[in-house]
């Protein structure tokens, strides 16, 4: 008896969902939320109230990553932290403090 062939897997259609899958997670999210995304994940890394990002940090590890999408919405996306309370901006615009209920959001 002989046995059946065995399917071959098919790679490139593997690669084609893969990259379907990635398109979809990325519409998910709109600029400004990957924006605020990337300032928690930065303040996840240390995890303590009135830790300071400062002017230094914020140019490489997020304007140095930007998309043009995302830059126009930068602004707008650090006022929205700031006025839900989960950040303090310094008087110099740029400088930013991680607050207590943004220490809880992280959690």
């Amino acid at each position: 008896m002989r046995r059946p062939k065995k399917k071959e897997y098919d790679y490139k259609k593997a690669l084609r969902d893969n990259e379907k899958q990635k398109k979809i997670v990325k519409k998910d999210l709109t600029p400004k939320d990957e924006i605020k995304e990337m300032f928690f994940n930065w303040f996840m890394k240390r995890r303590k109230v009135g830790q300071v990002m400062s002017k230094q940090d914020v140019i490489s590890n997020i304007l140095t990553k930007l998309t043009k999408q995302q830059d126009k919405v930068l602004h707008i996306a650090m006022d929205e932290l700031k006025s839900s309370g989960f950040i303090d901006i310094d008087s110099d615009g740029v400088t930013l403090v991680l607050t207590q209920k943004g220490l809880e959001e992280l959690n």
